[in-house]
């Protein structure tokens, strides 16, 4: 099992800037660039997870590289390159401050929310009398702001623009671009006897263009449903069967822990990471229907900062 990349502070040449989110590691290229380097920290509940998951960064650039490459006819988007398996360089982009999520079913925070009574999320009306999972009529965009810290809150179409985050313009088109987006990656799940049930668009601009920007259609982005069995499984008022990182919060759930103040996160044992880390690379087979190459190296880092400058000395 190769090593897990938790911490890891990179210099690279013309850095000017590095920001470390939950799970990526993001650096500045001279103002023009970015670096964006996936380690295999696990989040659940807004907490890093102690113990890294050998390959979990990999598997989620790749299929982020698989699914932008597949929807670059659509809008552009930030990637140039990815000079590593756990690597992506892209044009440095200034972020919109609202991310785009979209749901094609009931499920998650939009069930919670309806199951509470609510009829109307982000400003779109829901029907009444519908079940968790069900599908809507048409996919409903919910957007979110783009908090620094703490969570990202619901907002509406008016809101967004009467507080001036986006322009008229450019909100239309991120509408658009989120929706034509919404649609191949259904398609492609369709393929793989999958459902692609909701996800978040994240869209920057540079030199006046929209970019689409940061992982698409990843395992820590989107819930994906099995086809297999999701019509018989609704009807009966069963819990579908998912594609997700969800299986990492049960397992907290059932050993105590959401997150709240005072809770202890389980021990993580040798075979339960290996067995997540099993989990993610059957997700990357089931979204991309591709056999997971697992990177060679047992110096992860080393390896990583070889690609890195190799391929900056090429820009």
């Amino acid at each position: 099992m190769s090593e897990a990349i938790v911490q890891n502070e990179f210099n690279f040449p013309k850095q000017k800037g590095h920001y470390v989110g939950k799970v990526r590691d993001v650096y500045n290229i001279d103002d023009q660039y970015l670096v964006m380097v996936v380690s295999d920290r696990i989040s659940a509940f807004d907490v890093v997870l102690p113990k890294g998951i050998p390959f979990k960064g990999q598997v989620l650039n790749q299929i982020a590289e698989k699914f932008l490459d597949a929807t670059a006819d659509i809008v552009p988007n930030w990637k140039i390159a990815t000079p590593d398996p756990m690597v992506t360089v892209g044009h440095l982009c200034e972020p919109f401050k609202v991310e785009m999520v979209i749901r094609g079913y009931l499920t998650g925070h939009a069930w919670r929310e309806y199951k509470a009574g609510k009829r109307s999320l982000c400003g779109v009306a829901l029907p009444e009398g519908m079940v968790e999972n069900q599908k809507f009529d048409e996919p409903l965009l919910t957007p979110t702001t783009k908090a620094d810290v703490g969570h990202d809150e619901d907002i509406s179409r008016e809101e967004i623009l009467a507080q001036g985050l986006v322009s008229e313009a450019d909100y239309v088109m991120l509408e658009k671009y989120t929706r034509e987006l919404f649609q191949r990656g259904t398609e492609i799940a369709a393929e793989k006897g999958l459902i692609l049930v909701d996800t978040k668009y994240e869209f920057g601009k540079k030199d006046g263009k929209i970019y689409l920007i940061d992982e698409i259609h990843t395992p820590d982005s989107s819930r994906y449903f099995y086809s297999k069995g999701y019509q018989e499984r609704l009807e009966k008022g069963e819990q579908q069967k998912q594609l997700s990182k969800e299986f990492v919060r049960q397992w907290l759930i059932e050993n105590g822990f959401q997150g709240k103040e005072g809770q202890q996160i389980p021990e993580m044992s040798p075979e339960y990471v290996n067995s997540v880390s099993e989990r993610y690379i059957e997700l990357y087979e089931q979204i991309t229907g591709d056999t997971f190459k697992r990177a060679e190296g047992t110096d992860v880092a080393a390896r990583i900062r070889k690609n890195v400058n190799n391929y900056l000395g090429q820009l």
